[in-house]
């Protein structure tokens, strides 16, 4: 069994979409302590069971594991992979935590140890490509400069361990329905911002405050309770910054200690109790599995 790790969107900006209908965005992606759990073990074909909080309907052919294992049974010529998969669901769906593509990502890097699968980390990338533009980077699990489509992808070892909290109030959020809302808007442009001069904790959050996710406006005019998620996680003891994850629904709140975090973890929750609230650390250092690119 390994983690399935929420990704996080430290800033999101996003340009115009290309004559594919693609978005160019530049984003600084961190990974949390906290997600869905894989565990894969050999069967007579491939399978996939579903538990946890939020695993209903979720087991369906067409779900982002599925989809990545038949890739990597293309690639490496062997057929649909014969394993027994079963995914623990505890992040949120449609959140904006990358959940599907990091579930997809842990299955392939377990699909590729259990059967002992002569594919090297550039052809399990291709695989993962295969499922959506962030697969690459839910299958690395590291944070990173993302660019491009979400495909461009640079390393960001510099970035410290950051006190968080996360917070989703509940509602769903259409990551299609959001950039076709975005179109209609103002188009900020995909810019990678120069990074800080000093990577610690609280110059980072001082630089990520200069920074924007462009996907928030029209997200908040969608679904407007994240907004009232920004204003919770905002006005919580010991954050700094306060800012949505992606294409939402789930905010982020940064803080300078891990103290600061689960306390305003406990504050939230206290407030929310309907709400999916958890402290956590974003980035800094290798992925939380032992089967990590």
């Amino acid at each position: 069994m390994v983690l399935a790790p929420a990704k996080i969107n430290l800033f999101l900006h996003v340009g115009a979409p290309d004559a594919e209908g693609y978005h160019p965005l530049a984003s600084l992606v961190a990974f949390a302590d906290v997600g869905d759990r894989v565990t894969v073990e050999p069967a007579g074909r491939l399978s996939l069971s579903v538990t946890g909080p939020f695993g209903d309907g979720l087991a369906g052919s067409d779900n982002l594991i599925l989809r990545a294992l038949r890739a990597l049974g293309e690639a490496t010529g062997t057929g649909e992979p014969p394993l027994k998969v079963t995914l623990d669901k505890r992040l949120p769906v449609a959140a904006g935590l990358g959940g599907g593509s990091s579930d997809a990502g842990a299955a392939l890097k377990l699909a590729r140890a259990v059967l002992k699968l002569d594919i090297d980390d550039v052809g399990l990338e291709a695989a993962a490509g295969r499922i959506g533009a962030d697969g690459p980077m839910c299958l690395r699990a590291r944070s990173a400069w993302a660019e491009g489509r979400g495909d461009v992808l640079t390393e960001a070892p510099d970035l410290p361990p950051l006190p968080a909290v996360l917070f989703n109030p509940g509602a769903p959020s259409s990551t299609g329905a959001v950039y076709r809302a975005y179109d209609d808007g103002p188009i900020n442009g995909a810019d990678r911002p120069a990074p800080p001069a000093d990577w610690s904790v609280a110059a980072v959050i001082d630089w990520l405050a200069a920074q924007r996710n462009d996907l928030e406006a029209p997200a908040l005019a969608l679904t407007p309770v994240i907004g009232q998620a920004l204003d919770a996680v905002a006005g919580a003891p010991g954050v700094d910054l306060a800012r949505m994850s992606g294409s939402g629904a789930t905010v982020f709140g940064l803080c300078r200690t891990v103290e600061a975090s689960e306390a305003a973890a406990r504050a939230l929750g206290a407030a929310w109790p309907q709400a999916w609230v958890r402290a956590t650390r974003l980035g800094g250092g290798s992925p939380p599995n032992d089967h990590a690119l």
